[in-house]
């Protein structure tokens, strides 16, 4: 039997939210006049410029001290990841990374106004990004090989938990999330370091906000890709990074009978999710060599403004729950997520560079990694 409390509805049978903190969140933007939309966004100084050059904005853009002494106050670390790939001749090949970027850079704004220190925000260490078959042959795409991108990951994530940042979000813009995840399990395998780990889709993770319904600041067409809703996001991001007067509709060829394979933000909960085969549907070059798959020309920076605000909203709730949990310094309990044992890691534990402090890299190897 259905208990109905657990679920929030709306007026579209396809959209609900769990009730829980999440949800609640979520229904609240979901519902929120367009005004309190503009708030949001004016507290998250959304739209800015970019700041991948702004002195004190990246921990690599920051005084050292400072870096140090705000990770003593707020460990907690969002790492942006894009790519290089062809939105059509209207976009930047950047767009992925610049949408992911300056979201990133809106929370850690609004997180710095608002607790007088914000989280950490590291570089982007994936700016060409691995790829799904399908976007072979494109111009404009640089594919990365997945076992460069996954070491490349691994090594961040070691370099940053040496430094002090074990609370890592890894906030991925796109098609890749599968390889990202077996980067952090195989981080975790490897290594065995007590911390917090996570890779989000950040699509995914508001994928209300990007299905079309009755409402004036809706998409009115599904998530794809380089199409209304990424338009829509960069038209209200960077606008100046776009030429729309390029921008063209195109649509995908299916190979296969239809339901059985959701698109970019999964809103059908179909059976099967596009990255998880090939063949399905024809590569990009057959079919859009375009580099577009969607209506692009109906986008407007209007309609980005309920899931922008969405995902900084989320992205802030994320990281105040992890922090009122385990605040600067602290980590889950070593016994409870790692086979090491306890009273060995307290010397790699202690503040980086302080008395009795430990690098990883005088860590000991355990588990798989010795067979290597």
């Amino acid at each position: 039997m259905t208990d109905n409390k657990k679920w929030l509805t709306t007026d579209y049978p396809q959209i609900v939210f769990e009730n829980s903190q999440v949800g609640r969140l979520k229904k609240d933007i979901f519902d929120a006049p367009m005004s309190k939309i503009e708030e949001i966004l004016k507290k998250y100084e959304i739209p800015s410029s970019p700041e991948l050059g702004k002195a004190g904005s990246y921990i690599q853009t920051t005084p050292r001290m400072h870096v140090i002494e705000n990770r003593r106050k707020n460990d907690f670390v969002f790492v942006p990841v894009g790519c290089t790939e062809c939105h059509g001749d209207y976009a930047n090949t950047g767009l992925d990374t610049f949408m992911v970027t300056q979201i990133c850079e809106g929370v850690r704004r609004y997180i710095k106004n608002r607790d007088g220190v914000g989280c950490s925000l590291a570089l982007p260490p994936l700016n060409y990004g691995a790829h799904p078959y399908h976007h072979c042959g494109m111009a404009g795409t640089i594919i990365m090989p997945e076992d460069v991108v996954r070491e490349t990951m691994i090594n961040v994530m070691y370099g940053l938990w040496n430094d002090g940042f074990r609370k890592q979000m890894w906030v991925n813009n796109h098609g890749q999330l599968w390889i990202l995840e077996s980067a952090i399990q195989e981080f975790c395998k490897r290594y065995q370091l007590p911390g917090i780990y996570r890779v989000i889709d950040w699509h995914k993770s508001i994928r209300e906000f990007f299905i079309p319904i009755d409402r004036k600041d809706s998409l009115t067409t599904d998530f794809i890709h380089a199409d209304e809703a990424e338009a829509s996001v960069a038209q209200l991001l960077f606008p100046d990074m776009l030429d729309m007067e390029y921008a063209v509709d195109t649509e995908g060829e299916s190979l296969l009978p239809g339901g059985h394979f959701d698109t970019s933000v999964e809103p059908y909960h179909r059976p099967q999710g596009w990255q998880q085969g090939e063949g399905q549907s024809a590569i990009e070059r057959a079919a859009v060599p375009e580099g577009v798959v969607g209506c692009p020309t109906r986008a407007s920076a209007e309609k980005a403004k309920r899931p922008i605000a969405a995902i900084l909203s989320y992205l802030t709730l994320v990281h105040d729950e992890i922090m009122e949990t385990y605040p600067a310094g602290i980590i889950p309990p070593v016994e409870k997520i790692s086979l090491r044992d306890p009273k060995e890691m307290e010397p790699f534990l202690k503040e980086p560079m302080s008395k009795g402090w430990k690098s990883v890299f005088e860590l000991p190897y355990i588990g798989q990694i010795n067979s290597l």
